[in-house]
């Protein structure tokens, strides 16, 4: 079955975050970030790859993850309060809408964590889950892109596969938010033709 190609604005209004999650398992939101944030952690990111400061990225929990890059191949650095202006802007969204996933859904989200990823032409991602097996206090994925200008043809979707229904292709446009339930949502990050900007992040639950 083919995917479903979201390659632009939603021509019908889009779910909240809270709907999309109850109804569907997933959501995505365009201009959820300001162009101007958007673009301040865009040169972040570019900036933290040319100085040696991302780095490969593994697969699986614990303290040293294997690098595979037959199953991923994204560069990362992980984000925390205080390194910038522009990161705490994007953290104080995270907790807005952290405070709005709990009221709405009581889902119990504790806290935050969240990293730039790079992905180099030719780059991608297999298909996976985002809780580990050993750990599940991952519940909801958040992916915030810092792509201006994103074509179709430059690849580097996110492909959800939502169960029993057609597969669904999000372009990594500027400022879109894609937001899915981490331990259901089997999704992969398709090969890539140019330079693809990120946030992944992940609410987790109280222990």
């Amino acid at each position: 079955m083919p995917a479903i190609s979201l390659a632009g604005p939603l021509a019908v209004p889009a779910l909240s975050p809270a709907d999309g999650l109850r109804h569907a398992g997933w959501c995505m939101q365009d201009h959820f970030l300001p162009p101007d944030l958007t673009a301040q952690l865009a040169a972040e990111c570019q900036q933290a790859m040319r100085s040696g400061q991302m780095k490969g990225a593994g697969v699986g929990s614990g303290h040293a993850p294997l690098l595979q890059p037959a199953i991923r191949g994204d560069h990362i650095q992980w984000l925390e309060a205080g390194r910038s202006g522009a990161t705490d802007r994007y953290l104080a969204s995270m907790e807005a809408l952290r405070q709005q996933l709990n009221r709405e859904l009581f889902l119990g989200l504790d806290e935050y964590e969240s990293h730039f990823a790079l992905y180099a032409p030719g780059a991608f991602y297999r298909a996976h889950l985002d809780r580990f097996r050993d750990d599940d206090k991952r519940t909801v994925s958040v992916v915030i892109y810092l792509n201006t200008n994103w074509l179709p043809g430059h690849g580097g979707a996110l492909r959800l596969h939502p169960e029993g229904e057609s597969s669904i292709d999000i372009l990594p446009e500027a400022g879109r938010m894609a937001l899915f339930l981490s331990g259901e949502m089997l999704h992969e990050v398709l090969p890539t033709a140019r330079e693809r900007l990120s946030i992944a992040g992940w609410f987790r639950r109280r222990a």
